[in-house]
């Protein structure tokens, strides 16, 4: 076992005279089942394919990083790694990062703007006759036509720029291995058209024949929204319910010029034996040595100590892209995969006994779902939580508490901490707070209001913030009575759409007054693409109602509602406001 080659060297020193499939990606090549590029090329592995990967080419000089393993046998992979290449370039203000968490020293150019259709189409004028296929985040989320916040303006669908084949979008670990069986023997386009979660460009002949067939449906065409705000809301409302679908069943269909981008049905959830197997695959768990001596990549030293339980999330909200992506029925693994996990943890040479983060895109969703399935295949919300709880969702704490207990008992854990953030409006009477606090807090425990008037915790599908207040006052009592100074740590957006000056000044009397919080950090809106909080920006209407959204679109709008905070803190408590937006883990 080693690291999948990265140099004609390390195919030599393989003894491989050739390469089956060869991923490019934009983030520094980590072997460790959180970064998805380790986890494509392990799978392919799995299938008994040879894969190379070439982390963070250089796309400005002779192109010879795209060159130096020559062409693969089958096809090349992008990704722009684990974030949208934009979101991880740019703040919300549209400045320049100075950093970048995905690359070795955290130094940041190491990736281009829009990095897929930059790669691809660099490998497309240099390989013209091999495929390629596209994937992660960047590609998934640009399936279609999105609002791209950084130019201001609509775009199509990825496919259309880049000039990629294919388009594997959303979590990958089914898709790949269904390619994987595709190509056994050889590169077959007309397998791969026919899998699920695949993306590709088609003719009209072909767009017919399947509408014949039915279970497709035809979106406002690329010039039809670019022409009429409204074709795009409706375009959004039909792609969102059918990402939250348990069994999704219809093709999308969008015209583009004079052809259409097809993407046929998400897949339904991972199993746990898919995500166990995923999980358990022969990663080094380290990043590769090409990054000796070239100092710490902060990704990866935010997550080396902490185990991901689970994925998808059924919080539905506006501004988040983990449902378009991971979907809303949870996947979670087997107690038996995670303490393997654990257990490789505690043989790490600089692990102390610190579980670093026990958690997934909602820390405390693990192994929840639907009690009758049946009802679920009927739903078509996109949240199980707003605007109230479903009745039929299973919120049962006991399970995940009972994997705290048992990996807090594997030999070298003296702490399994909860780092990533939980969703408090799913606690009712459970023991779970009072668990998290006394056991697994440290110190700090970040719970995500975003903020308090009803009004636009509506547009941002968030609870009422009452609940927060009730929180607040649960934690300060368990605090108290168990002698903790501990912290809570909201986080609050602000310039979201429906958001005016009156709506952030009452955030701040609340917040900074009435319950005398120091914030840390305030994140500015993001609008990024495929959530419903973009389409609002960009359209101005709910696209849910039709009804006029208040969007406040200038950086002196957005200046003036951050503000708010910082007025008030800074004559408080002489905080100043903070550089950047919030980073969000993915």
């Amino acid at each position: 076992m080693g690291f999948l080659p990265t140099t004609a060297a390390e195919l030599k020193a393989l003894g491989w005279d050739y390469v089956d499939i060869i991923l490019f990606t934009g983030d520094a090549y980590i072997d460790h089942p959180a970064f998805g590029a380790a986890v494509v090329g392990r799978l392919f592995e799995a299938e008994g394919y040879r894969v190379a990967i070439v982390p963070q080419p250089n796309w400005r000089d002779d192109l010879r990083d795209f060159r130096k393993l020559g062409a693969p046998r089958l096809f090349f992979c992008v990704t722009a790694g684990a974030m949208d290449s934009m979101v991880n370039h740019y703040t919300a203000n549209k400045r320049l990062r100075s950093d970048d968490a995905y690359t070795a020293g955290g130094k940041a150019g190491f990736r281009p703007d829009y990095a897929v259709t930059v790669y691809t189409r660099i490998l497309k004028r240099l390989f013209p006759k091999v495929p390629v296929l596209i994937g992660g985040i960047e590609a998934s989320l640009r399936r279609l036509t999105h609002y791209d916040y950084w130019q201001d303006c609509l775009k199509p669908s990825v496919l259309v720029e880049s000039g990629a084949d294919f388009l594997l979008y959303g979590m990958g670990e089914r898709v790949v291995r269904e390619v994987a069986h595709a190509v056994r023997n050889g590169y077959n386009a007309n397998l791969i058209r026919n899998l699920r979660q695949v993306g590709f460009l088609a003719d009209g002949a072909y767009v017919s024949r399947i509408e014949r067939e039915g279970h497709a449906v035809r979106l406002h065409s690329y010039e039809e929204c670019l022409a009429d705000r409204h074709s795009f809301c409706r375009n959004f409302v039909v792609e969102e319910t059918e990402s939250n679908l348990l069994n999704p069943e219809n093709t999308l269909v969008e015209g583009c010029g004079d052809r259409y981008v097809v993407i046929n049905p998400m897949h339904a959830a991972l199993t746990t034996e898919e995500m166990d197997f995923a999980f358990d695959l022969p990663y080094m768990r380290s990043p590769h040595p090409r990054y000796r001596n070239r100092g710490a990549i902060p990704a990866w030293e935010m997550i080396k100590h902490s185990v991901n339980i689970h994925r998808g999330c059924f919080g539905g909200c506006s501004f988040c892209t983990i449902s378009a992506h991971q979907g809303k029925f949870i996947s979670s693994r087997s107690e038996a995969s995670i303490l393997r996990e654990v257990e490789a943890i505690t043989r790490m040479p600089d692990f102390h006994g610190t579980l670093s983060d026990v958690g997934g895109p909602s820390a405390n969703m693990y192994g929840m779902g639907g009690r009758d399935r049946s009802l679920c295949a009927r739903c078509r919300r996109p949240s199980c939580l707003f605007p109230h709880p479903c009745p039929n969702l299973d919120n049962d704490h006991r399970p995940l508490l009972e994997l705290y207990s048992r990996i807090c008992a594997v030999r070298g854990v003296r702490h399994a901490y909860v780092s990533s953030g939980i969703r408090y409006d799913l606690f009712d009477d459970s023991p779970y707070l009072r668990e998290v606090v006394l056991h697994h807090t440290p110190g700090r425990l970040k719970v995500a209001p975003e903020h308090t008037e009803d009004e636009v915790l509506r547009l941002m599908r968030k609870p009422s913030f009452s609940l927060f207040e009730r929180l607040n006052s649960d934690f300060r009592a368990i605090c108290r009575d168990n002698g903790l100074d501990y912290r809570l740590v909201p986080y609050f957006i602000s310039s979201h759409p429906g958001c005016r000056d009156e709506h952030m000044r009452a955030l701040a009397d609340k917040v900074l007054g009435r319950l005398h919080f120091t914030l840390e950090q305030v994140q500015d809106l993001t609008p990024t693409p495929m959530t419903l909080s973009s389409v609002m920006f960009y359209a101005g209407e709910d696209p849910y109602t039709g009804k006029k959204v208040y969007v406040a679109r200038s950086q002196d709008e957005k200046r003036r509602q951050k503000s708010f905070f910082f007025r008030r803190e800074g004559r408080d408590s002489g905080m100043k406001p903070s550089k950047g937006t919030r980073k969000v883990r993915r």
